[in-house]
């Protein structure tokens, strides 16, 4: 991991937070996304405006969905989740928007509330591009599940609120934690706001940047482990996901996998 990189995206994104809520102020130095067991609790345990025309029907706030942590796809045995955490970002959610594009695929954003009310329009391109939405915090603190519960709801409740009111109104529809910092109550919360927990099968490493070939390679011999497959658009240079996606889409494409969305 290039530790330097991190904690200057770090520090960029905790500027933002400030003034948007005490809990920023809080927030742990930044490490690796990836928890010891991903997708696993790790210790047991505003109103929006109306969605933009076209944009996916929501479920009202409040609509409970289940609680356990999902690695399904809604393409069934031969499909694949593609989920890009972190963003958005000025440089990379762009890029990582046009191959996606360009090869048809679906992806789910899992999205950090500052950085989604500093770039709004790059959440509404993710939504218009008929991408899904996840919660991802408002400051990816990867020890949120060591903090109260109150933390945990300003983290999650908080970042709802940002990802929604920068996308126009689209609200997500999943929460990821921090480096899979799941507790019970944060994934009952996320639930009982029709946000389903979501995990990963496959952890591409991408944020260590250990190179495009070495990220295609980790999806090629680890796809057989589950669907959902982990990538990054922000926390330092994206350019080697940005790299792999454009190997990786085709490759799984020319296998029989299908691209959908996590199971709700």
């Amino acid at each position: 991991m290039v530790q330097h990189s991190k904690r200057g995206w770090h520090g960029r994104m905790l500027a933002a937070a400030v003034g948007v809520t005490a809990v920023a102020a809080a927030v742990s130095v930044w490490t690796a996304q990836a928890g010891p067991v991903a997708g696993k609790d790790r210790r047991p345990g505003v109103s929006a405006r109306p969605a933009a025309p076209g944009a996916r029907p929501q479920a009202p706030a409040g609509a409970s969905v289940p609680a356990d942590i999902v690695h399904a796809s809604d393409r069934g045995a031969r499909g694949v989740n593609i989920t890009i955490d972190d963003g958005p970002d000025p440089v990379w959610t762009p890029q990582v928007l046009r191959v996606l594009r360009d090869n048809e695929v679906k992806a789910t954003f899992c999205m950090v509330g500052a950085q989604a009310e500093a770039h709004p329009d790059l959440v509404k391109a993710v939504v218009a591009a008929g991408h899904r939405l996840c919660d991802h915090t408002v400051s990816h603190d990867t020890a949120m599940d060591t903090k109260s519960e109150s933390y945990q709801s300003r983290q999650i409740l908080d970042a709802e609120r940002m990802i929604t009111q920068a996308s126009g109104g689209v609200r997500p529809q999943y929460y990821r934690a921090p480096g899979g910092a799941f507790t019970p109550y944060s994934r009952q919360l996320a639930a009982s706001r029709g946000m389903r927990p979501l995990g990963w099968n496959v952890d591409t490493k991408d944020f260590e940047r250990p190179g495009a070939a070495a990220i295609v390679a980790t999806v090629e011999s680890q796809i057989g482990n589950g669907p959902t497959v982990l990538f990054h658009d922000a926390g330092g240079d994206r350019s080697q996901t940005v790299a792999a996606l454009r190997e990786v889409l085709p490759w799984l494409k020319q296998r029989g996998y299908s691209f959908g969305f996590p199971v709700r």
